[in-house]
């Protein structure tokens, strides 16, 4: 499910078809953590605040291991056409997702901590 959780957001690739050469299972977790393309990206933005703590477990990793790599991604690379505004944006709701998973994995929330400490975010423990 890690491997295919944007699969769905960036190709045509169907739930359907996950769940037929995978799981269920897997169909499940992918389509927790996939944002509806039909909305604007502040509403996806805003939904995936509001909905991660009531995913499952599997599905919270799997968020939680996904932001950890685009922020390290960030760290190294700046976007074409992304200014320090939008970076620090980014990092700042990627901080408010972050939030609503604690308590899912303790290194893997280690990790981000640091960053967005390294990044002037408030971080309380």
């Amino acid at each position: 499910a890690a491997l295919l959780h944007d699969t769905v957001e960036d190709t045509d690739t169907t739930f359907e078809e996950i769940e037929k050469v995978f799981s269920p299972t897997v169909r499940s977790i992918v389509e927790e953590v996939t944002d509806d393309k039909t909305l604007p990206s502040a509403t996806r933005k805003q939904l995936q605040i509001e909905h991660a703590s009531k995913i499952s477990q599997e599905a919270k990793l799997v968020k939680l291991a996904d932001k950890l790599y685009n922020l390290r991604d960030l760290l190294r690379s700046t976007p074409k056409g992304w200014n320090e505004e939008r970076v620090q944006n980014y990092f700042v709701w990627a901080s408010k997702v972050v939030s609503q998973l604690r308590g899912t994995n303790k290194a893997l929330e280690k990790e981000l901590r640091l960053i967005f400490i390294g990044r002037g975010i408030q971080w309380n423990d």
